[in-house]
């Protein structure tokens, strides 16, 4: 695992343990060439967060804050070691424990809306997006025009009335990525 560009570029993450699956290096390039630039000065959540691996990468192209979420003790001590051994403590916070209970304390913190939200659960636990979804609406977690991009193991079948799907890409035989919105959000594409 290693940071693909922007200003730590090429730089080397530690992995979790064998049970987390960290987004592969093709698939966050991707992403990141879907969205194409970060804006400056924009704030990111990493829910379900594993290494921490894609708020770093948001970190490193421009991004000044990024908040990870994360249950498993092993995975947040792996988030720390990265943050620190590419120096972005500072830009950063980090949320332990069920996702729920760490969507309301972000939502009662200083840095409490996202221009991005980025949501790769287990993928056993298919029922964790809607319920995330509904969470960010709820505690109004997305700037009003962010976007949230999801990451799944085959089809979602989501229940979309507050957000609007506005890409989704597959890669592999099973890879998804899904890109939503507000749909009272002003007509733009993905990148900002």
């Amino acid at each position: 695992m290693r940071v693909i560009s922007g200003e730590k570029r090429g730089k080397k993450l530690f992995s979790p343990s064998e049970s987390t699956r960290p987004t592969e290096d093709r698939v966050k390039e991707a992403l990141f060439n879907i969205l194409t630039e970060i804006e400056e000065g924009s704030a990111v959540l990493d829910l379900f967060a594993g290494s921490g691996g894609i708020g770093i990468e948001f970190l490193s192209r421009g991004a000044d804050r990024a908040v990870f979420s994360e249950y498993k003790r092993e995975n947040i001590n792996t988030i720390k070691k990265n943050l620190e051994h590419v120096g972005y403590e500072e830009k950063s916070a980090i949320y332990s424990g069920d996702y729920n209970r760490n969507l309301y304390q972000i939502s009662q913190s200083r840095y409490s809306s996202f221009d991005y939200i980025f949501i790769d659960p287990p993928f056993d636990k298919i029922e964790y997006y809607d319920n995330a979804l509904e969470q960010i609406n709820n505690l109004s977690l997305l700037k009003k025009d962010g976007i949230i991009i999801l990451e799944s193991r085959g089809d979602l079948n989501l229940d979309l009335d507050v957000f609007e799907c506005i890409k989704e890409k597959k890669y592999g035989k099973h890879i998804r990525l899904y890109f939503l919105r507000r749909r009272d959000q002003d007509e733009s594409t993905v990148s900002r």
